[in-house]
This record gives C-alpha cells, sequence and structure tokens, in this order.
C-alpha cells in the first residue's frame, strides 16, 4: 500500500457526528489518544538526548513506552469486535504522537530524523516482528543493522 493511500486514513474524519453522538467507545479511544499526544509533547519538549552509553537503554524506553502504546491503541482500534472511528484530528494526534516518539527514539542515537510513518505503517511492521524495538528500528533504520 502506498504511503499516501495509508495518509489519506489518517487525515479521514470519523463521519460528521458531533461528540455527543459518538459510540462510548470512540469517545474513550479518542480521550486515550489525545493522551498519548499530550504525553508524546511533553516528552519531547524535556528531551535530552542520551550519552553514548545509555543510548540503548533510552531508546528502549521511548520504544516501549511511546511508540508501542500508540500503535497498540490503532491495532486495537482495528481489531476489536467493531471498528473504532477516531475523528480526524484524534488520528492526526494519534500520528504525531507516535512519530514524536520515533523522533526522540533516533535522537538517542544522535540522529535528527523527521519521523512520517503512518500508525498503519508501524502495526504492520509491529505485527511481523512482534516486538516494538523492532518496529522502531526498521521505521527509522536506526541504528544501522550490524
Amino acid at each position: 500500500m502506498s504511503r499516501e493511500a495509508t495518509h489519506s486514513e489518517s487525515r479521514a474524519v470519523a463521519d460528521g457526528r458531533g461528540a455527543e453522538e459518538r459510540h462510548p467507545e470512540d469517545v474513550r479511544f479518542g480521550e486515550r489518544a489525545r493522551a498519548l499526544a499530550a504525553e508524546a509533547r511533553e516528552a519531547r519538549e524535556s528531551f535530552d538526548p542520551p550519552p553514548p552509553s545509555a543510548a540503548d537503554q533510552r531508546a528502549l524506553e521511548c520504544a516501549r513506552d511511546g511508540v508501542g502504546p500508540a500503535v497498540s491503541l490503532y491495532v486495537s482500534a482495528r481489531t476489536g469486535d467493531r471498528q473504532i472511528s477516531f475523528t480526524g484530528e484524534e488520528f492526526e494526534l494519534l500520528h504525531r504522537a507516535m512519530n514524536d516518539w520515533l523522533d526522540m527514539y533516533a535522537r538517542c542515537y544522535g540522529v535528527d530524523l523527521d519521523a512520517d510513518f503512518t500508525v498503519r505503517e508501524a502495526a504492520e511492521v509491529l505485527l511481523r516482528t512482534h516486538d516494538v524495538l523492532d518496529t522502531a528500528q526498521l521505521l527509522t533504520c536506526v541504528p544501522e543493522r550490524r
């Protein structure tokens, strides 16, 4: 699937209903996406790259505590009894949160990255690898495979 096709999903607006008409589960998932985005924004604003000796541990934390929850929320939304409808804003916040964490992951290794992966891309990699650290490495190519 092309990056353009997957980006169109991330910009889609649920179905035009107001928040008061949304299914409670959609609202709950949307609130979680907003919380993840706020956490990522706070972490990004206070992020200082670690010394090389701590790079692997800090990168693991970025992947496990940031990328993982964002991708897991997407997977949960797409694999339950009913597909969750995020608003366009909620989906964009989830997208941005995951990419903020991937940027911080790369910065652990001294790489400035302006990540723009779709949550769907990350979910597909995670479902293949079953490992969020491998997912971050495969998406960003940081660090290089040895």
